[in-house]
């Protein structure tokens, strides 16, 4: 059966052995990502993906007040030498371009924002190996006045045409985001908002139960709805709520905040109700059936159920919880007989099944943002836990004993504190 019921989950604990990823298990899953992570959108989730489990007072996730404290603890040194490398090779990237630029070139408008973060970070806490402030704001301004729009104002995922794909969600906003509160520049927290706002009118598929498709406008596109597209979609919709939520200006973006919150669980109802599958997983598109090219997808199902933890802790939505820890639970469930080996992933620390990163189409065997999901989903889960799992009981489901354990505009950057 596809949908998961109360029986499914009052036998979960009988189907996954495995509550928790062991700290070996952890360090095969980073060495595997560290290795593999070479594209621009693949060095940002990584980054983000340490970011939130090394040092998660500086996550935009964590209850303290943004900005974070200026003092670099060590535990940010991973997160700022990704920054260094990637600002340190963006002359040779851009063959020596100057002025408004991305942060690496690899045919995407888009991705390239996924590093932004870190190196605002790198700046905001006083690196001078590297000019982090000019690379941050060459990327803003490329992206803000430089890179294709559609007629309505939505920033192109791609270089070359005006194209939308859902991905773009978790690359560009929480970016543009972030700068603005680093900044104190709310018109850059407008166009984080308007963004995810215009992106949704575009690919949210209501034929389909409100599932986003993945690529739309432009000279090709993907209707399907591809789950790790509404996945990417979801968690930058949450990383921009959970910026402005705990940033100076949150009281003035109540409404926006509402927004982000009802447009998330928009994505997890549709995903949800009907098209998970009773071994935690989703196929790699979510509605269609798993004969012929469709297959399940480990990575995907990763970073929908960290934002269902996500969702919880930060706004008390705790509706799909149950789900979510099927799918966690049974992603980290041991094999029978061997508690040092995991069902989904192989003996080096690759997750599986996953997507091929380089063709939303096929099955692949080793997907670098699959591993940076999986590192996410474990980091949510143990921030709810410590936060007291909130929500285990909520709206009256069976719970397993487990769960106790701006259009067109030219928009000037504002320099870098």
């Amino acid at each position: 059966m596809r949908r998961l019921f109360a029986a499914a989950l009052a036998g979960l604990a009988l189907v996954a052995r495995a509550q928790d990823l062991t700290d070996d298990q952890i360090s095969r899953i980073r060495a595997r990502l560290a290795n593999s992570a070479t594209r621009s959108w693949e060095i940002g989730t990584r980054a983000e993906a340490i970011l939130e489990t090394d040092t998660p007072d500086f996550s935009v996730f964590s209850s303290n007040e943004l900005p974070p404290s200026q003092d670099a603890p060590d535990s940010l040194a991973k997160v700022l030498s990704i920054a260094q490398d990637v600002v340190s090779d963006r002359a040779s990237s851009n063959n020596n371009a100057t002025g408004a630029q991305p942060l690496m070139q690899d045919g995407s408008a888009g991705d390239p924002a996924s590093i932004g973060v870190s190196v605002i970070l790198a700046n905001w806490t006083g690196q001078d190996d590297q000019d982090y402030a000019g690379a941050a704001r060459d990327q803003l301004n490329y992206l803000l006045n430089h890179v294709p729009r559609t007629s309505d104002g939505a920033i192109s995922h791609r270089v070359s045409e005006s194209q939308l794909w859902s991905d773009s969600v978790y690359m560009v906003p929480p970016f543009l985001a972030y700068y603005g509160v680093i900044t104190q520049n709310t018109t850059l927290l407008d166009e984080a908002y308007n963004q995810i706002k215009l992106y949704r009118d575009y690919l949210r598929d209501e034929d389909a139960g409100n599932l986003w498709k993945h690529i739309t406008e432009g000279s090709y596109s993907d209707d399907g709805h591809w789950t790790t597209g509404n996945g990417w979609a979801a968690a930058g919709m949450l990383r921009v709520l959970a910026t402005i939520q705990h940033s100076q200006y949150a009281d003035d973006y109540e409404d926006q905040q509402n927004d982000l919150t009802d447009w998330v669980k928009e994505i997890h109802a549709a995903m949800y109700e009907d098209h998970l599958y009773d071994n935690g997983l989703f196929a790699n598109y979510a509605d269609e059936s798993l004969d012929g090219d469709n297959f399940y997808d480990a990575s995907g199902t990763a970073l929908l159920a960290s934002t269902v933890y996500r969702l919880a802790l930060l706004r008390n939505e705790w509706h799909y919880l149950p789900q979510a820890e099927n799918s966690r639970s049974q992603l980290f469930a041991t094999q029978s007989g061997n508690d040092s080996a995991l069902v989904h992933f192989d003996d080096d620390g690759w997750l599986t099944p996953v997507v091929n990163p380089l063709s939303f189409g096929e099955e692949g065997s080793q997907s670098p943002e699959g591993q940076a999901f999986a590192l996410m989903l474990h980091t949510a889960w143990q921030e709810w836990v410590d936060n007291g799992s909130v929500g285990a009981n909520g709206g009256g489901r069976l719970v397993p004993a487990m769960f106790f354990v701006g259009v067109g505009v030219a928009i000037i950057a504002t320099t870098l504190l």
